[in-house]
């Protein structure tokens, strides 16, 4: 045989050359849409909701570098650069606004983040069903609960006459107005928040655990672990993906700190610890009409954002190997 029949084949009478694939990917993808046009019809409400609510939106970030006048054009009157930029940059207000976000988003994500890990943790331990279902019932129930009566039910408790001052008129102490110091504040807040969202956060960590294999456990027992080595190394691995997924999610959330529950607690005596970036955004655009100003700092917070998310997703996917993308 000669080494003319033994030569490889070229590129183009390849099978799998790209000029062959990209026909066949573009059949397969439109015999799939016309196989299963049901489902993908499901994905047209939710797609219109983002388009709509979310995309289009973006559109008027554009009044940042724009004089907007109310009444006049939605995309502003006239261009001027950078100047809502600048003005707070160097707007000492803002900076304190930012300090106070920065403070709030960091202790939440201290405290909301890993209670519901532990609480997860806590009742994959229990094995008495009816116990399990009371506490898991107890702990979600704050979640369905609106806003507005969670910021009630805080301001009833920690009034001069609610239940906080009763106890502390037991022991034989004063009363504290405790929504009218500036240093009560964000331990008021971020109590709530842990009261109302951990019981909710750990349905995701309690479906994860169902997925971790019996088998590693048994193996785990053999080799003289016990429940605190188990849960360090079997537990904790096993749900790794769904913790680094949720502290992406969180981190992207770090800056947009609960608007509507501070804006319901907070009061011109504790601006210095409650006022955020969220609650002067609302002051700024529609008690002072200042809308180009704030458009301006949401859009900075937005990139800061988009930042904190792509760094931590970055960091995760060279670190754990756990990433959303």
């Amino acid at each position: 045989m000669t080494p003319q029949t033994l030569r490889p084949p070229r590129a183009r009478d390849s099978p799998t050359t790209p000029t062959t694939r990209a026909p066949r990917a573009r059949r397969s993808w439109r015999r799939a849409l016309r196989r299963d046009w049901q489902l993908y019809s499901l994905a047209v409400l939710p797609l219109l909701f983002f388009l709509v609510f979310r995309y289009l939106p973006m559109i008027g970030n554009v009044i940042a570098f724009r004089r907007f006048k109310p009444g006049g054009s939605i995309f502003g009157e006239y261009w001027v650069g950078l100047r809502y930029f600048r003005m707070f940059f160097t707007d000492p207000t803002f900076w304190e606004v930012f300090t106070n976000t920065l403070v709030l988003g960091t202790l939440t994500l201290l405290f909301c983040f890993p209670l519901p890990i532990v609480l997860a943790l806590l009742l994959n331990e229990v094995r008495a069903r009816r116990l399990k279902r009371f506490v898991q019932s107890v702990s979600y129930l704050p979640h369905f609960l609106s806003i507005v009566i969670v910021a009630a039910m805080v301001m009833q408790m920690v009034s001069v006459d609610g239940t906080v001052n009763q106890l502390v008129r037991a022991v034989g102490g004063d009363p504290v107005p405790f929504l009218q110091r500036p240093e009560w504040f964000r331990t008021i807040y971020v109590s709530s928040e842990v009261w109302q969202t951990v019981g909710w956060g750990t349905i995701l960590y309690l479906a994860a655990l169902t997925t971790i294999d019996d088998n590693l456990y048994e193996a785990a027992r053999i080799d003289g672990a016990g429940r605190w080595r188990q849960t360090w190394h079997v537990t904790l691995p096993g749900i790794r993906p769904t913790m680094v997924t949720l502290l992406i999610l969180n981190i992207g959330t770090f800056m947009a700190v609960g608007f509507e529950k501070i804006l319901l607690l907070y009061n011109p005596l504790t601006y210095p610890t409650a006022d955020v970036i969220s609650t002067y955004l609302y002051r700024m655009g529609f008690e002072s009409s200042n809308f180009s100003y704030a458009a301006a700092i949401g859009l900075f917070e937005a990139v800061i954002g988009l930042v904190l998310v792509l760094t931590a997703n970055t960091i995760s996917r060279r670190t754990v190997g756990a990433s959303l993308w």
